[in-house]
């Protein structure tokens, strides 16, 4: 039989006992089950960093992966828990943005918002709403269990909330989302503004005042110098080779960026 793959993201850090207490339900209920830690170091209650790193993340991992991602400033609150199997894979988290990104690169999804309290723990925390719900329900999933048991379906779940992408005249703004551990800053701007189409398939991407130079790879580049190019997950990112922009720059997320002819 087939060991079930279950990866968690949380931005609990491993300093504590929260991890620790996700995984030991996770094995409680489901003694077979591979655990896997995407990051605990997602910046905390930072949900926009979370989706980035968990839409990644996700695709490399095989299919019947359960996911667990908890990044939740609203635990406790009304917002909804939701699991979701999409092309093959199951997630369980908050319905608060945090899975978006990986589930809209699905063909095919369904998610179902957690009410059945059958597949909770007996007593539920309001404060601690990733190991009472989220790990029991990961557990049976992980176990084969069905998504439609787990309650209702969720037509539509909360989006990612980016900032929206401005064109005017010729030159479209966006903003830096995410700044990575290498100090480099991705923005928001998809590499379709560089395809056929997108209207700037030769462009400049501007920040303070400096022309990043577009490449392909960070490898492109001379030491030191600012560059733009189209990261793997296909977001336009500025980088330093064999430096930090984030550092360079004093850079901030919200910060804006052009990319123009």
């Amino acid at each position: 039989m087939k060991t079930p793959v279950v990866a968690l993201l949380t931005d609990f850090s491993t300093r504590d006992w929260y991890v620790g207490s996700i995984r030991g339900v996770i094995l409680a209920r489901c003694p077979r089950a591979q655990l896997l830690d995407i990051t605990h170091e997602v910046p905390p209650q930072d949900v926009v960093a979370g989706a980035f790193t968990l839409a990644a993340a996700a695709p490399w991992f095989p299919t019947g992966t359960v996911f667990v991602a908890v990044v939740d400033p609203g635990v406790g609150s009304d917002r909804a828990l939701l699991a979701a199997r999409a092309d093959g894979r199951c997630f369980v988290g908050p319905d608060n943005g945090l899975l978006a990104l990986a589930l809209a690169k699905a063909k095919r999804c369904a998610a179902v918002r957690l009410t059945n309290r059958r597949y909770w723990l007996k007593e539920v925390s309001r404060t601690f709403q990733g190991r009472d719900i989220m790990a029991p329900v990961a557990a049976y999933l992980a176990s084969g269990g069905s998504l439609d048991r787990l309650g209702p379906p969720l037509p539509r779940i909360v989006p990612l909330a980016l900032p929206a992408v401005q064109r005017r005249g010729r030159s479209v703004y966006g903003q830096i989302v995410h700044i990575d551990a290498f100090g480099n800053l991705i923005t928001n701007l998809p590499a379709s503004l560089l395809e056929p189409g997108g209207g700037l398939t030769r462009a400049a991407l501007r920040y303070q005042r400096q022309v990043a130079r577009m490449v392909s790879s960070y490898a492109d580049g001379r030491p030191q110098e600012l560059l733009g190019l189209v990261n793997s997950q296909g977001w336009l990112e500025l980088a330093i080779r064999e430096g930090s922009a984030a550092w360079t720059f004093n850079a901030k997320r919200g910060d804006r960026v052009e990319l123009a002819p």
